[in-house]
């Protein structure tokens, strides 16, 4: 069984600015499927922890001066769900996600998909072949370029690496921890990769990195360990370094003021025991990220 109304019973902010299906212009979409973890377990604990914590999220916005909810925001059912010991296959998960997500963008909704793994991703990005050429845009520590990792292409260490073999142009953000095969694919490919150590001698990346992008539509995809571990604990594999919060946040905005941003998904959040710092983050995160997409669209107005 893929599907399970649990999640949805827990509207992303809370039931009191949720918002119907034929009316949302956002949806938010649950996928709390875990895997192929090989160090700290949790990640499918991760979407329900993140729509927990939104219901503690303000709905205004004090950087945008205004309530970004009335813009529609609709939570969706859980899909391939494994918690409680239920076992979806790779594949079977990476097809319900691409019918999912595929159905929704033939709806007209903006799609921000919860992890769950990153193994995740190629299901949703996936759903967006056919179109307009795009760019997936990767916050992360790692490089996830593996060909295969421990016996499997579709491990949470190889997302990107099926995203090059779509011939889909990447940009990579905020990466410390990569292995030589993957700096072999790097210099080979001549990929755009802007390392979390550079970033931190460069107040120019931002600039640099929103103008490396190639084509008018992005696709987010944000594995939570992309931020610094002091701020994002509640991940599976922490790395020293990464984005601070504000440095982040800026390098959204601007990608979503000066391209299209076509979805987002948020990954790899495996809560913490006594602690709510990373869900919260994460669903502060994910507000914002409907925030800039309202503005970008003109869902609400600017000043």
């Amino acid at each position: 069984m893929l599907t399970s109304t649990a999640l949805a019973d827990l509207p992303f902010l809370g039931a009191d600015v949720a918002t119907d299906y034929a009316t949302a212009r956002v949806v938010i979409l649950p996928i709390p499927y875990e895997a192929t973890t090989t160090y700290r377990r949790g990640c499918e604990n991760g979407p329900a922890a993140i729509l927990d914590a939104s219901q503690q999220v303000e709905y205004y916005d004090e950087e945008l001066d205004r309530e970004v909810w009335p813009v529609g925001i609709y939570t969706h059912e859980s899909i391939a769900d494994t918690r409680n010991g239920r076992s979806v296959a790779a594949e079977e998960m990476l097809d319900v996600t691409q019918k999912t997500v595929a159905k929704l963008i033939a709806d007209g909704k903006f799609v921000i998909g919860l992890g769950g793994e990153h193994s995740i991703t190629t299901g949703l990005v996936a759903a967006y072949r056919g179109g307009e050429p795009f760019t997936v845009v990767q916050i992360d520590a790692h490089g996830d370029l593996r060909h295969e990792y421990e016996g499997s292409i579709h491990n949470h260490a190889c997302i990107m690496r099926r995203v090059v073999d779509m011939e889909i142009p990447t940009v990579q953000i905020g990466i410390r921890s990569i292995c030589k095969e993957e700096a072999d694919l790097i210099k080979e490919k001549n990929l755009t990769v802007f390392r979390a150590r550079e970033i931190a001698a460069d107040p120019g990346w931002i600039d640099r990195a929103v103008a490396s992008i190639s084509t008018r539509n992005v696709f987010f995809t944000i594995d939570l360990d992309g931020i610094d571990p002091t701020l994002m604990p509640g991940v599976g594999t922490p790395e020293p370094g990464g984005l601070n919060w504000y440095a982040l946040m800026t390098f959204l905005k601007k990608v979503f003021d000066r391209h299209h941003v076509i979805g987002c998904d948020v990954m790899e959040l495996a809560p913490i025991a006594d602690s709510v710092v990373s869900e919260f983050t994460a669903a502060k995160l994910v507000y914002k990220l409907i925030g800039y997409q309202a503005i970008a669209q003109n869902w609400i107005t600017r000043d």
